[in-house]
């Protein structure tokens, strides 16, 4: 079954942001753009590399209105500990959420149950709190942050012009597609 158009359900998790804890809940969605980046644990291989490509591309998403969170069913003192212990993730500047119930996970689906661990699941989720782009991954192939920005960038775009499709390699300024009418049905 597909979760586009899914909203998320309410939570309400601790964070892990800039040396403090913090609550995070649905209610910070609401309104703005949001990125949530599940990844299986942290003092992992993979999970770093993609952490830090996004902390590389923070700044662009925080630039077009998209808040980051990245996600892991380690609690927020395991964030800290990781936050502490490595000059990598030390670069993060957006909310890890710590999600050890697997609530989040769960109603993302990528939550492995046997053993206890999310999927490299990345999700766009619109001002409303409503999924419209995701992609999962087995734990064993990275992602690239530039690519979610890009996926995020056509989002918003499609969500302002909804006459309008955003082809494949699209980028801000590039050209769009307006679906003909007579093609519709036809394709």
């Amino acid at each position: 079954m597909s979760l586009i158009n899914k909203e998320v359900a309410d939570f309400s998790v601790k964070a892990f942001v800039n040396g403090d804890f913090q609550d995070v809940t649905k209610a910070d969605l609401l309104g703005k753009w949001s990125v949530f980046v599940f990844y299986p644990a942290d003092f992992t291989f993979v999970c770093p590399t993609e952490l830090a490509d996004l902390a590389d591309h923070y700044a662009e998403f925080t630039k077009i209105g998209a808040e980051v969170y990245s996600v892991s069913t380690d609690t927020h003192f395991v964030h800290k500990a990781w936050h502490d212990a490595s000059e990598t993730i030390r670069k993060i500047r957006f909310p890890m959420l710590a999600d050890p119930t697997a609530k989040l996970a769960r109603d993302f689906d990528v939550f492995i149950e046997e053993e206890g661990l999310a999927l490299r699941g990345s999700f766009v989720v619109n001002p409303e709190g409503k999924i419209v782009s995701y992609e999962v991954n087995a734990n064993n192939i990275g992602r690239e942050a530039a690519e979610l920005l890009r996926k995020v960038q056509a989002a918003q775009f499609v969500a302002a012009h909804g006459d309008q499709v955003c082809p494949a390699k699209w980028r801000p300024g590039a050209e769009t597609l307006k679906p003909s009418l007579d093609l519709v049905g036809k394709i």
